[in-house]
């Protein structure tokens, strides 16, 4: 029987990273994501009126 490097029980490779509750919600609501597209937006905005 061969053994799989890393897949011993309790080492912290064994166990994959997953998003909590609050995070996958903020990861798929639409209002969020619209707000964070506005903020970034207006960000650029600005950069680009402060290089000219």
């Amino acid at each position: 029987m061969t053994k799989i490097a890393n897949k011993e029980p309790y080492q912290q490779a064994y166990y994959p990273p997953v998003p909590t509750a609050w995070t996958r919600f903020m990861r798929t609501c639409f209002l969020w994501q619209a707000v964070r597209f506005l903020v970034i937006n207006v960000k650029m905005l600005k950069l680009m009126r402060n290089s000219h």
